[in-house]
């Protein structure tokens, strides 16, 4: 058993690694093509979608709906809600340390360096990664493992915010698939090891 779910690690990771180094590999043709190709009534679309997007929406979300939860007496959802947020915060908080590290200049930024090392100021060098498609993929992706249906049907939320970053300029390809794996990560390590002790501490409780 455990060499099986080694084997499915180290699987999922060549494939994210891949999946990586392609999204590096096409940041200009991507960025390049959507310029050549933007509309008005759809970068008017996107800017809202990009502003109603971010992690204090999602966060604002999942306090209302963890406690409806727990007023309505659902304790499995709370848990699940609650379990939805303590992802997106490990997505945003290492989200952040590596945009303050690496400070990469947004594509709009005019520069000679792409990459300029740790930056505490200035949103025009923290592009990668994606603060928006790393909360909102931690959020989503908890979801979809708890509830797969649910999480599936809901899949389209994560997409659409990372699109819309790329769409208005505000990040690169790159930046938003390393969100997209950065908040599957977290989401994943929520899953694994702190909703079964949320889940036995409950348990306790009730006992």
């Amino acid at each position: 058993m455990k060499r099986t779910n080694v084997f499915y690690w180290l699987i999922s990771t060549l494939i994210a690694a891949i999946i990586i180094a392609i999204s590096f590999y096409f940041d200009d043709f991507v960025r390049e093509f959507i310029a050549r190709h933007q509309d008005r009534t759809v970068r008017g679309f996107m800017e809202n979608v990009s502003r109603f997007g971010d992690w204090p929406e999602h966060f604002a979300l999942g306090l209302i709906l963890a406690a409806f939860a727990w007023w309505c007496g659902n304790k499995k959802w709370t848990r699940i809600f609650v379990a939805m947020l303590i992802a997106l915060a490990i997505a945003g908080l290492a989200g952040r340390a590596i945009k303050i590290s690496t400070g990469r200049a947004r594509p709009s930024v005019k520069t000679e360096h792409v990459w300029n090392g740790p930056r505490l100021r200035g949103s025009k060098y923290h592009s990668f990664p994606s603060g928006h498609v790393a909360a909102s993929s931690a959020f989503f992706g908890m979801l979809l493992l708890a509830r797969r249906r649910i999480g599936i049907a809901c899949l389209p939320i994560p997409v659409l915010v990372g699109f819309a970053r790329i769409y208005i300029g505000a990040h690169y390809l790159s930046d938003v698939v390393c969100a997209a794996v950065l908040g599957i990560v977290s989401a994943v390590l929520v899953w694994r090891f702190i909703l079964p002790k949320i889940e036995n501490r409950q348990s306790k409780i009730e006992n």
